[in-house]
Parts: structure tokens; sequence; C-alpha cells
């Protein structure tokens, strides 16, 4: 990867509906060697995809809360296990398994705290393995960005 690359993918960090000739324009390209490069990008893994950001507030969508999870077993089964659970819970928006005091770090969105209770009782409680469980939800968000390219 080169500047130009990076800045090709600055732009369409910025907005991957950009055309290639607003792209090129943009790193100083024309488009078909601005295609050409976003290509082999794409080939290489380093754009995995392309995607709309959604609002969650204007979804309905009002609470973020972090949720920090301690499992009772460490096992490769149980780890699996458990991520083909939070894969088909819509409300988890990111799971991390993490280092330190707690196994996971998820990141939910809610409506709102009945919401969150209810996400609770009906999906997480029901996971098996589960021995703890600590909330926070989040007051504002003070820094959102893309990766630095």
């Amino acid at each position: 990867m080169d500047a130009i690359d990076r800045k090709i993918l600055k732009v369409l960090q910025a907005d991957a509906r950009a055309s290639l000739q607003q792209v090129g324009q943009a790193v100083g390209l024309s488009a078909s060697p601005c295609w050409e490069r976003i290509r082999k990008m794409e080939a290489a893994g380093v754009i995995e995809g392309y995607t709309v950001r959604l609002n969650a507030q204007a979804l309905g969508l009002n609470d973020t809360v972090l949720v920090q999870l301690t499992l009772d077993s460490h096992t490769d089964n149980t780890l699996e296990k458990f991520g083909e659970v939070l894969a088909t819970i819509p409300e988890v928006l990111e799971a991390y398994l993490v280092s330190g005091e707690y196994d996971y770090l998820l990141r939910v969105a809610v409506k709102d705290t009945r919401d969150y209770e209810r996400l609770l009782r009906e999906k997480l409680y029901k996971i098996k393995g589960i021995r703890h469980s600590k909330s926070s939800f989040v007051l504002r968000v003070m820094k959102k960005a893309d990766l630095p390219i």
C-alpha cells in the first residue's frame, strides 16, 4: 500500500457511495487506475465490504450498554458455543473475548432500560455458563472514529 491507496481508503471511509470518478479526482487518478487499486485492495482483504451507517436513535435504539461477562468454563467448546449463541442475538452489536477480570465485553443496543431487562431475562441469562455480568449504560459517546489511515 502506498500513499495513494491510503487516500483512496480515506475517501471511501468518508463516503463508500462515492463514484470512481469522485474517488479518482480526490486522489489525482483517472477512474480506471483508481478502480484497479480498489479491486486489488478488495482482493487482498484490506477492503472487507461496503456498508451503511445507521443512526441508532432514529431507529428507536436509544441506549447503548457495555456488558462485561464472565463464564464458568473456558474450554474451546464452551467459548465456541457461547460465540454461536451471541451471533444469534441481534441486540449484541459487538462481542470481544478480552483479557482481565472479565472474559467478554459486549456492546448492546436497546430501546431503554426495560428493553435491556427483557434482553437479559429472555436471551443473555438463558445462555448456559455465564457466571457473572456487569452492565454499564453509555451516557455519551465522546469519540467514534474510523480506522486511522
